[in-house]
């Protein structure tokens, strides 16, 4: 199966072509095949604009997945995660949980990420750091799981609770 995919990259100079961006070039490269990115979009680090693309992603193109890189920090500019709570219909902690602890084997400056993960309607959204080296941890971390969720989430659970 093929899972329609959108990559939304928050950074407020990158939107403005001040920055190149090579988390979301680092994103598309691990997806591999399996995975179509549909959509791809640099964006201010605005929670109103972050919410409304989120929510046109999952409700107007019917994404699988939607995997956000950036705004997930401290800095007083970084409200991904607010922006994704406000918009989610179920959270998904064991991923964020998952993220977190693959990068504290890295650094102990992962624990600092504040990314969430969730599913609106049939799409699974995942933050993920700005860095190119956190979002391939992240993806290393969650990658091997995700057609298994992105299925049952599709309403295909034939395998649940049989292995």
């Amino acid at each position: 199966m093929i899972y329609k995919t959108g990559i939304l990259i928050m950074s407020d100079k990158g939107s403005r072509g001040e920055r190149e961006d090579k988390s979301g070039k680092q994103i598309e490269t691990m997806l591999g095949n399996q995975f179509s990115v549909e959509y791809y979009a640099m964006i201010p680090d605005e929670k109103t604009i972050i919410g409304e693309r989120l929510q046109m992603l999952c409700d107007e193109m019917r994404l699988d997945l939607v995997l956000t890189s950036g705004g997930t920090g401290f800095a007083p500019r970084d409200v991904t995660p607010e922006a994704t709570m406000e918009v989610i219909e179920k959270p998904v902690p064991g991923i964020s949980e998952a993220i977190r602890a693959i990068g504290m084997e890295k650094t102990p400056k992962a624990m600092l990420s504040r990314g969430v993960a969730g599913i609106r309607g049939k799409t699974l959204i995942i933050n993920m750091p700005g860095s190119v080296k956190g979002v391939r941890e992240s993806l290393e971390a969650v990658l091997p799981v995700l057609p298994h969720g992105l299925d049952t989430l599709k309403g295909d659970s034939s395998e649940c609770g049989q292995e």
